[in-house]
């Protein structure tokens, strides 16, 4: 990266090209292009752009503690991303990605990022002992994404760091004799309701019917919703919210044109609830249970790990 790069501003702010003997970041062997953040001629903070490879840059750098909190970080982290991403006939950088590496705990600067139109990404993480941080939220703007000033950049910034919750999807299929359609996993000791992830963009009543096919080979369409279930952290797993609609009562040589998808089901076939308390987890027989129980319901009923909740 060249040393001759211009001076930026807002009008608020203002970057200064730095030489590196005079910056107080690391001058990454003469691949980062330094700025100086000033604010009425006096020096708040620095900031540095580092080349990835051709086409991208990540940030570094940050304010001096004592100018905090003035909406100086946003301001000029917003004028160098801008600037990287003009075209260089247009007098900019030219690259079509910027990024940035932050500690996950390091709210304020998570914070200034996002409000300078960087998404957020996903989480870098790191080996415990080998980094000060637990992991890094990895951010980027693309030269591609909409102007901040569109509404569509707003929500694309607050869905790219709102919480996201799983979402699966179960079917309570019974037989006449009020048995409940139960599956032997690979994956796990404990049986469980037939079902899946809801994949992105699905329809939670779609995903349910694609999984019992795709899972037993049974094409059977899902009716109304009979319970929500929270189902709290739990074995490595996050929470997630557990969707069970109705599959209807059927007769029990339905088992016989069920062909298991090997790579996650060993084996299905109706239960009764003692076998389900037998075969399952506590919380997966409660939720059956439960499931149960609003068969007959106007609405879906509402529980968390299988237990009634006010």
């Amino acid at each position: 990266m060249t040393d001759e790069h211009p001076t930026l501003t807002d009008g608020t702010v203002t970057l200064r090209p730095t030489a590196p003997a005079d910056h107080p970041m690391s001058p990454h062997d003469g691949a980062a292009l330094l700025f100086s953040v000033l604010v009425d001629d006096e020096a708040v903070g620095s900031l540095a752009v580092v080349r990835k490879d051709a086409s991208t840059v990540w940030l570094e750098g940050g304010l001096d503690d004592a100018h905090r909190g003035r909406g100086y970080a946003t301001r000029a982290l917003r004028v160098l991303v801008d600037w990287s991403l003009t075209a260089e006939h247009e007098g900019g950088l030219g690259v079509t990605r910027v990024e940035s590496r932050i500690p996950v705990d390091a709210e304020g600067a998570l914070r200034v990022a996002t409000r300078a139109g960087l998404r957020r990404e996903g989480v870098e993480r790191v080996v415990p002992g080998e980094s000060t941080a637990e992991g890094y939220v990895v951010l980027a703007r693309l030269a591609t994404d909409p102007p901040l000033s569109e509404p569509g950049a707003f929500r694309a910034l607050l869905n790219s760091f709102l919480p996201r919750k799983r979402a699966i999807s179960q079917m309570l299929v019974r037989d006449r004799d009020g048995r409940v359609l139960m599956c032997q996993l690979t994956y796990k000791q404990d049986w469980d309701l037939p079902g899946g992830v809801v994949e992105v963009g699905e329809s939670p009543q779609v995903a349910v019917a694609r999984e019992v096919t795709e899972e037993l080979a049974l094409e059977i369409p899902a009716g109304r919703l009979l319970l929500t279930d929270w189902l709290p952290t739990w074995g490595g797993w996050d929470d997630a919210i557990c969707l069970v609609f109705d599959g209807g009562e059927h007769d029990a040589s339905i088992t016989e044109r069920i062909v298991e998808q090997a790579r996650e089901i060993r084996s299905a076939r109706f239960c009764t609830m003692d076998e389900v308390h037998e075969h399952a987890a506590e919380f997966t027989a409660r939720r059956v249970a439960a499931a149960l129980a609003n068969l007959d319901g106007e609405g879906a009923a509402y529980t968390e790990s299988g237990r009634s909740h006010p």
